[in-house]
């Protein structure tokens, strides 16, 4: 079962406190009739939602450790860049080519 239906079905049937491979279960341990029209739109729902972040997960793969991002945010500084001509720093040249290689969906 998938992580989408899942949540699907405790949004939908927020009675639901546990579930097993035979369907999901109230606090009294009775099985639950899922609205499976509602359930199934609430899925789609979120897998769309999902798949509209994906560009965040890759940008976040792909950054350079925070630890190197300050390092040269610093040295763009130390360097007399950043408000002078911040474009031309490794800080914003390599979160730029993140971000390229990685669009926003419009």
């Amino acid at each position: 079962m998938n992580i989408f239906r899942i949540d699907a079905v405790y949004l939908i049937h927020p009675e639901t406190k546990s579930s097993d491979d035979d369907g999901f279960y109230d606090g009294n341990g009775d099985k639950i009739t899922l609205d499976e029209s509602a359930v199934s739109k609430k899925e789609t729902e979120l897998k769309s939602a999902h798949e509209a972040k994906k560009y965040q997960r890759d940008r976040a793969d792909a950054y350079p450790e925070l630890r190197e991002q300050l390092d040269l945010l610093w040295h763009a500084i130390d360097g007399g860049k950043f408000n002078v001509k911040s474009k031309e720093t490794d800080f914003y040249k390599k979160l730029k080519a993140v971000k390229d290689a990685n669009p926003k969906p419009e």
